[in-house]
């Protein structure tokens, strides 16, 4: 489980940050899951800096584990 948040986490990451270049600079076009998502048409970096944040929450949860060993 805990592999599982921190592979989601990272993918929340790179969507969010990939979203934001392609936002800011035009790149990764066909890449960003934002784009596609028409209910978020106008709210795009605010939807990309909170996958962002969500991501970075996901892999601080994933990292700071309750002492287990991977």
């Amino acid at each position: 489980m805990r592999k599982l948040v921190e592979i989601l986490g990272f993918l929340f990451l790179i969507q969010g940050v990939g979203g934001l270049v392609y936002e800011w600079i035009g790149w990764f076009r066909l890449w960003v899951v934002v784009r596609f998502l028409d209910f978020l048409q106008g709210y795009e970096i605010a939807a990309n800096i909170g996958l962002i944040v969500i991501g970075l929450l996901m892999l601080v949860l994933a990292w700071s584990g309750s002492g287990e060993k991977a």
